[in-house]
């Protein structure tokens, strides 16, 4: 086991001999969790926090285990984080860090219909083996995750051609997350989350902005979608494509909850006139 302190800071950190100092600190999904972190704690220096009368401090991380990717990339990273007061009350700080994702809802629209009809829309899900949750045939809009030189709408248009085979150009995509917060500034004080959602945060840093993408098709191209074997074969995605009538959307997809915060955002951002 190493131990160093964190940069501008008394936080010990205690890793496994597995990782270095510099992989650690140079993580991006670390260097993220750790910033909007500190950002939080603080906070509690303001008058009116919660906590400003016993402040919680980030005392020391220890680092549990790491999952490396192909050619060595740091993939994932388990660490307990020792948050807590003077009362030495502490705060629940198990963390899976794996950094940021993206979603797309991809809703497709024969082009024998007119562009402002919304019923006879269809939405594309991918079904696919996800191990964690036990299920070889997992439903779920076309996501994944970034790479270290991503940007979110890239990553989004290059995850839509590996998952379903269209291609679509970054220009081509909303950021409906962003497009939502807009309408809903955070204080010039307040914590400087991701614009995006966060599915598991009670054990997990990783965020995912949702995006949109609406595509005219002629209706034998997007029927010939059904059925239709995609991702990338050799990195072990098995991927099915499953297109439902847009209106049954949040019932195919209602385990996943991208799905589900995609829908909410894609009815909530037309109801106020945004789509």
């Amino acid at each position: 086991m190493s131990t160093f302190t964190l940069p501008e800071s008394q936080t010990r950190v205690n890793s496994i001999p597995d990782l270095a100092k510099e992989d650690l600190l140079s993580f991006p999904a670390f260097k993220v969790w750790i910033s909007t972190l500190q950002h939080s704690l603080k906070r509690q220096e303001i008058s009116s926090h919660e906590f400003h009368g016993d402040p919680y401090i980030l005392r020391k991380i220890d680092v549990q285990s790491i999952d490396r990717f192909g050619g060595g990339r740091l993939g994932f990273v388990k660490l307990k984080a020792d948050v807590s007061n003077s009362q030495g009350e502490s705060l629940p700080g198990s963390v899976f860090l794996r950094g940021g994702s993206v979603g797309m809802l991809l809703i497709l629209q024969p082009d024998d219909l007119p562009a402002d009809q919304e019923n006879g829309k269809w939405a594309i899900l991918t079904i696919q083996p996800r191990i964690p949750a036990g299920s070889l045939a997992f439903a779920e809009i076309p996501a994944g995750m970034l790479d270290d030189s991503g940007t979110f709408a890239g990553g989004a248009a290059k995850e839509i051609q590996e998952e379903t085979g269209l291609s679509v150009q970054s220009n081509e995509l909303i950021d409906m997350t962003a497009l939502a917060l807009q309408d809903t500034p955070e204080p010039d004080d307040g914590e400087c989350l991701q614009k995006a959602f966060y599915p598991s945060a009670g054990g997990s840093d990783e965020f995912i902005p949702l995006f949109l993408c609406q595509k005219r098709m002629p209706r034998k191209e997007i029927e010939e979608l059904q059925g239709k074997l995609t991702g990338e074969r050799d990195h072990g995605e098995k991927i099915t494509l499953k297109v439902v009538p847009l209106e049954n959307l949040w019932k195919e997809g209602l385990r996943d909850g991208k799905t589900l915060a995609a829908w909410a955002l894609y009815k909530g951002l037309q109801q106020e006139g945004k789509l």
